[in-house]
C-alpha cells in the first residue's frame, strides 16, 4: 500500500509487484456477511472514488483521511501499482454526516487530489459490485515472453466460454513473465479444456485450478526424475561407464516404437549392465545434472510447508542421493541388484513402471496426511501419464505431445521453479522464502 511503500524512482524500470488483494466483502446478498448486522451499502447509494497518479508514501492514508470527514463506510477497496503509478479505488457509502453532500465530498476529495498532483473519478451507484457467476477458477498463464496477441487469445477465450475476468495480476516478471487471471462464471473442466486447445496453437503455458481454500493448503508434490527432475537419463550414464550405450539405445528405440513395453525395456537395458564395477555409482551421481530451477522449486516448497518426493522409473542408487541432497520427504525407485560389488544385470523388489509411479504417488499422499485433490505431479512421458492423472494437478513438463495433450497443464519452458506459479506462488514469496532461515 502506498501508505508504507517508498516512491518507486523516476528512472527505475521495473514495476512494483502487486499483491492480490483479499476477496472484497459482498453487500448484495451474494456473499456471506457479518452475523452482527447487514453489510454496508446494500441497495443505499454508493459512491466509487477513482484515484490514479504518480505514486508515492501517504496517498491510502490520505485519501481515507479525506473521507472519513463525511462519516461514510469503506464497502470495497481495490490498489494497484505499475511501474510507479497507482490506481486506487474506493467503494463508499454516500455520506450521512450531518449537513453534508455528495457535492461536499467530491469537491473535497478533487481538492485534495489536485493538491498531490494527483487525478480523481467519482461515479455514484447503487449498492456493492454485481454478484460474481458460479464457477470460479484461476487460469495462470506463462510466457517467454508474454505478448499482446497471447494475451488478447486467451482473455477472448475465456470470455467465449461465458467466463468473466474478475482480476488481473502478475505473479513473476523473470525467469518467465507469470500473470494470474481470477475467472468466474464457468466451470474449471470447461475452462481448462478450452484454455489447452487455444494454449497449444498460441505457444503459451496455460493452467487452469479451481478457485478455494484448497489451493492454499498444504501440499504434496511429487516428479518423475530422469527428464524431469534432472536433465539426463540415468540409464544411459550407466551405459557409458559399461560401454554399451548403442545397445541401450536400440533397445529404448524398440519400447518407443511399442515393440517393448516398460518392464521388458528395463529389464533388457539392465541386463548389459552386468558386470559393471558398482563403485561407477559415485561417478554417475556426480555427473547428474539438475533441470534449471529444480533446486528453487524445491527449497521454495519445503520452507512453505510443502512436502516433496520423487518416484522414478531409474534406480534408487541415484534417487537416494538426491533425495538426501535436496531434503526429499519421499523417494522411489527401481534397485540394481549388486553381489561381490558388481552389478548383477537385474533389478531387485517391485519394479517401478506407469502403474507403480500412480500407485506410489497415492501411497505419498498417505503418508503425508494430503488428500489426492492437493497432490501435484510433474513428469515428461508416457511412463508418468497414470500419475499425472490420479494426482488433483497433472503438469507435463517440456513433454512429448501424447502426454501434454493427456495432462491438465503443460510447461514448455526449460526452468522447473516456474511451477511454483501454477500453484499461485509469486515471484515476491519465493525470494521472501530463500530470506528464511532454514
Amino acid at each position: 500500500m502506498s501508505a508504507s511503500q517508498p516512491p518507486q524512482p523516476p528512472s527505475s524500470p521495473e514495476p512494483s509487484e502487486p499483491s492480490e488483494p483479499p476477496e472484497p466483502r459482498r453487500v448484495d446478498g451474494s456473499g456471506d456477511a457479518s452475523s452482527d448486522g447487514p453489510p454496508p451499502g446494500g441497495d443505499a447509494p454508493t459512491l466509487l472514488v477513482k484515484i490514479f497518479g504518480k505514486d508515492r508514501p501517504g496517498i491510502t492514508a490520505g485519501l481515507f483521511d479525506t473521507l472519513a470527514a463525511y462519516a461514510v463506510d469503506v464497502v470495497d477497496i481495490e490498489q494497484v501499482v505499475t511501474r510507479g503509478r497507482i490506481v486506487l479505488c474506493a467503494l463508499v457509502t454516500a455520506p450521512t454526516a450531518g449537513g453534508t453532500t455528495e457535492g461536499d465530498l467530491r469537491a473535497t476529495v478533487h481538492s485534495w487530489a489536485d493538491s498531490l498532483k494527483l487525478q480523481a473519478e467519482i461515479i455514484s451507484g447503487i449498492g456493492d459490485n454485481r454478484p460474481r457467476g458460479d464457477g470460479r477458477s484461476h487460469v495462470t498463464v506463462l510466457g517467454h515472453p508474454l505478448t499482446a496477441e497471447s494475451t488478447a487469445a486467451i482473455a477472448a477465450t475465456i470470455t467465449s466460454t461465458g467466463g468473466n475476468i474478475d482480476r488481473v495480476f502478475r505473479l513473476a516478471k523473470y525467469p518467465v513473465t507469470a500473470v494470474e487471471f481470477a475467472v468466474s462464471g464457468t466451470g474449471t473442466a470447461e475452462l481448462r479444456t478450452a484454455l489447452a486447445t487455444e494454449a497449444a496453437e498460441i505457444g503459451v503455458d496455460v493452467a487452469v485450478v479451481s478457485a478455494g481454500l484448497s489451493r492454499r493448503a498444504q501440499r504434496l508434490v511429487v516428479m518423475d526424475v530422469d527428464s524431469t527432475l534432472i536433465q539426463d537419463e540415468v540409464i544411459e550414464l550407466f551405459a557409458a561407464h559399461a560401454g554399451c550405450e548403442a545397445e541401450v539405445a536400440e533397445v529404448t528405440e524398440q519400447a518407443m516404437r511399442g515393440e517393448l513395453d516398460f518392464e521388458q525395456s528395463l529389464h533388457a537395458r539392465v541386463s548389459l549392465l552386468a558386470g559393471l564395477d558398482a563403485s561407477v555409482v559415485e561417478k554417475v551421481r556426480a555427473e547428474v545434472r539438475l533441470t534449471p530451477g529444480a533446486r528453487t522449486l524445491i527449497r521454495t516448497l519445503k520452507r512453505l510447508g510443502y512436502q516433496v518426493g520423487v518416484v522414478s522409473g531409474g534406480f534408487t542408487q541415484v534417487t537416494d542421493g538426491l533425495k538426501e541432497e535436496l531434503g526429499l520427504d519421499f523417494a522411489s525407485a527401481n534397485t540394481l541388484e549388486v553381489v561381490d560389488g558388481r552389478f548383477t544385470g537385474r533389478v531387485v523388489g517391485e519394479v517401478v513402471d506407469r502403474a507403480g509411479k500412480a500407485r506410489l504417488l497415492r501411497s505419498f499422499a498417505e503418508q503425508a496426511g494430503v488428500p489426492l485433490a492437493q497432490t501435484v505431479a510433474i513428469g515428461d512421458g508416457a511412463n508418468d501419464l497414470d500419475m499425472l492423472n490420479t494426482a488433483g494437478l497433472g503438469v507435463a513438463f517440456n513433454a512429448k505431445p501424447m502426454v501434454r495433450e493427456a495432462a491438465h497443464t503443460a510447461v514448455n519452458v526449460p526452468f522447473l521453479d516456474t511451477v511454483l506459479y501454477l500453484l499461485g506462488i509469486t515471484r515476491e514469496e519465493v525470494e521472501a522464502a530463500d530470506g528464511l532461515v532454514d
